[in-house]
């Protein structure tokens, strides 16, 4: 568990493009392949200059299908640097001149997804899955918007569909196991978070999320080994120490409970109402 961890499923936006083919130039000169490269973020260019590249891009591409992917690219740029009104109005361009353009629907709601617009964001995730139904990410990223609505039973549906499509993406099995924890299947919880701790056992998120899981279930030893695994591979996760500071606390450790309650709440002032959301005080 922790909020941050879908990100790295809301995050995967970029395009993998082959923009020089359909650029279409007389005679691409090198400029315009420096711009392709940029655009495409090959050689992991700063945002800005990727901007610029895609920017530059545009004065050159009449064919739709280069526009949408342009526009598409700029549009993760933006979303990176959380310029999302920016990014929006990008993926506005990529749809308008792509309709079927799978990617920048679901980079879009993404977006809206980021500036908490839930609604929007579901909206255009259904689109890229309309378009693409095997769009894992898709599905993932609807899942975690479901997630934040608080509609655990649409979010794991979603799950189960992208895990099907994707079942090698720890990630999901993660936010999966996170899905369950909440609503109280904690057998299914576990094994999920088993899945995932076995595939990316350096994985701070997915230990975080076992604790909470073995913190509802009462084995509050086994919490507090996750949450001490959580802490050595990210040592400021608040949900890691809020989390141990609870289980502590439940083995009589007052020291060190609020010591650990104090340093989460910190971090993330708010962490207790998230907790007690949770069912857990």
């Amino acid at each position: 568990m922790r909020r941050d961890v879908p990100r790295r499923v809301l995050l995967g936006l970029a395009s993998v493009l082959a923009l020089t083919a359909l650029i279409t130039l007389a005679a691409a000169d090198d400029s315009d392949l420096s711009n392709v490269d940029l655009c495409n973020g090959k050689n992991s260019p700063s945002l800005d200059r990727q901007i610029d590249g895609c920017t530059a891009l545009l004065k050159s591409a009449e064919n739709p299908t280069a526009l949408a992917i342009v526009y598409n690219n700029r549009g993760n740029a933006y979303t990176s640097k959380e310029q999302y009104d920016l990014a929006i109005k990008d993926y506005d361009e990529a749809i308008k001149a792509n309709p079927n353009y799978a990617r920048a629907f679901n980079n879009r709601g993404v977006a809206y997804q980021k500036k908490g617009d839930y609604d929007h964001a579901i909206q255009d995730l259904t689109a890229a899955i309309t378009v693409d139904p095997n769009y894992a990410n898709a599905f993932a990223n609807r899942a975690e918007t479901y997630r934040k609505k608080g509609d655990y039973a649409s979010a794991l549906k979603d799950f189960d569909e992208a895990i099907r499509l994707q079942p090698a993406m720890s990630v999901l099995l993660n936010e999966r196991c996170w899905a369950h924890a909440v609503i109280g299947d904690l057998p299914a919880a576990l094994a999920d978070c088993n899945g995932a701790i076995q595939t990316t056992p350096n994985d701070a998120a997915s230990f975080d999320s076992r604790g909470l899981t073995y913190l509802k279930m009462k084995q509050w030893d086994s919490a507090i080994a996750d949450y001490n695994t959580a802490l050595r591979i990210e040592p400021k996760l608040p949900t890691a120490l809020y989390g141990r500071g609870l289980a502590k606390l439940k083995k009589g450790d007052l020291t060190g409970g609020n010591a650990d309650i104090a340093a989460a709440k910190t971090a993330e002032p708010d962490i207790a109402g998230e907790f007690s959301h949770y069912g857990l005080e």
